[in-house]
């Protein structure tokens, strides 16, 4: 039976597909090919045992390491089985290396002792070989470290202490407001005195796993090292300052950054029928932190990029514009590959008139968030009705992505895809971002809408 409707869909749905209609979108032509799109996703993707194999058998890719490479290696090879004429593009990119484990306690002035948990931030520098102790002092805002000043400040380690704001639905606003004090946070400090710079890791869930992530140093101010604190243990530390208690710290990390190294993105494409020269992207950044399996954060945009043209081959539907997908490297600390893909773009004249990153988990799919042209922005709102039967309802204006972001032009719209954001913040960047956190029918559910998105705006066009 399942044989039966595999040899349907091949002589059914490219007829469908190819229904046009000049006054606008066919709804229920459209519904009867996205069901078709959606039932081979739920019931032929390889987009989880995809998943599975990278984040088991390869791990964290950072760039610059082995893993990194690995992955390289094992893109090109499932889009060489795929049919879908991969290329390897040479990007150089930096190479920080973590280095032993961090080691973290604190001891107050009340008696208490205790092992806290600790990541380095990446792009850190290492604390002294054997570690150190210092005082803690507790901030939220870049103001309260003015208002405190060098004389309360130097010689201490600060601790930017400001939880992600709870009322936000989507929570990407709460982590957008936060994330200064991770990026800026050791720079900051380091004006007043300090000698180290500790952040609230950026959850929105009381636990025990410190999340990592991008930091940044300035060259007219002192380099200090740079770590995340679990929020549990944030949570501890900040109960005893409020109590009077003094605080101190002792740390220790190995963490170091060695010269750039080359590296790849990935791309593979099918090419259009009618259009090949304007082209449809999609796309993901395949390096990840680490820690953990980089399940979320971005094994599964890469993996659901891919399985897009797989559903595409797999209907048989041939489409009008060619659809690329690129695996971009290095988007955690340096967007080097984005970069060097929209600086080879521009070389070769590429015309790029949609793309579309997958960078925010592999939860329930909600919509997409859409910018660039506003007549080609709403021409992709438009599209709403035929996707609200899936769930996916939130097509609206909003930013897109990191990895797409050099490729924005006057001309063209970019679109990232909206999961379900409520969990997401439990794993990012942490090593709790293991392929087991993703669940397979909610990554099936993300790659059909993707998919569904893509066959409309290859149907209609944008102009």
């Amino acid at each position: 039976m399942k044989a039966f409707f595999t040899v349907l869909a091949i002589v059914w749905l490219p007829n469908l597909l190819g229904a046009q209609d000049k006054k606008g979108i066919e709804v229920l032509d459209d519904q009867k090919a996205i069901d078709e799109l959606f039932r081979l996703s739920l019931t032929e993707s390889s987009v989880y045992p995809w998943l599975g194999d990278m984040c088991l058998n390869i791990g964290p890719r950072l760039s610059g390491s082995k893993q990194a490479e690995e992955a390289v290696e094992y893109s090109f090879d499932l889009m060489q089985e795929l049919g879908v004429n991969p290329q390897k593009q040479p990007v150089m990119v930096p190479h920080w290396v973590r280095g032993e484990k961090e080691m973290a306690f604190i001891k107050s002035s009340g008696g208490t002792k205790l092992e806290v948990n600790v990541l380095a931030l990446g792009g850190s520098i290492a604390t002294a070989e054997d570690g150190f102790m210092a005082p803690i002092i507790e901030v939220e805002t870049w103001e309260d470290l003015a208002a405190l000043g060098e004389e309360k400040i130097k010689g201490k380690i600060v601790f930017f202490n400001e939880e992600m704001n709870p009322e936000n639905i989507y929570t990407f606003h709460s982590y957008g407001h936060c994330v200064q004090h991770r990026w800026g946070g050791a720079v900051e400090a380091a004006k007043y005195g300090a000698v180290g710079a500790i952040v609230r890791s950026l959850n929105l869930r009381i636990d025990e796993f410190p999340h990592t992530g991008s930091m940044s140093y300035e060259n007219a101010v002192d380099t200090i090292p740079a770590a995340a604190i679990s929020t549990r243990d944030a949570e501890i530390v900040s109960d005893l300052l409020a109590k009077g208690e003094k605080v101190e710290l002792f740390w220790k990390q190995s963490c170091q950054t060695l010269p750039d190294v080359p590296s790849h993105n990935v791309i593979g494409e099918i090419k259009g029928s009618k259009y090949p020269d304007q082209i449809i992207l999609l796309g993901g950044h395949l390096d990840s932190w680490d820690v953990g399996h980089g399940a979320h954060d971005d094994g599964a945009g890469v993996m659901q990029s891919l399985a897009v043209l797989e559903l595409l081959k797999k209907s048989g539907y041939q489409p009008k514009r060619t659809i690329r997908v690129v695996f971009f490297m290095n988007e955690e600390n340096g967007l080097r590959g984005a970069k060097e893909y929209a600086e080879q773009s521009k070389k070769q004249g590429l015309n790029h008139v949609a793309c579309i990153e997958s960078d925010r988990g592999g939860f329930t799919p909600r919509g997409f968030h859409v910018e660039g042209n506003e007549k080609l922005v709403q021409k992709i709102i438009s599209f709403k009705p035929a996707l609200e039967k899936y769930g996916v309802h939130q097509l609206e204006e909003g930013g897109s992505g990191a990895d797409i972001g050099p490729l924005k032009t006057d001309d063209n719209v970019l679109i990232g895809f909206v999961p379900d954001s409520q969990r997401y913040f439990d794993y990012h960047h942490s090593p709790t971002d293991t392929f087991d956190a993703v669940n397979k029918r909610e990554l099936e559910l993300g790659t059909a809408s993707i998919t569904a998105l893509v066959y409309l705006i290859d149907k209609y066009g944008l102009k």
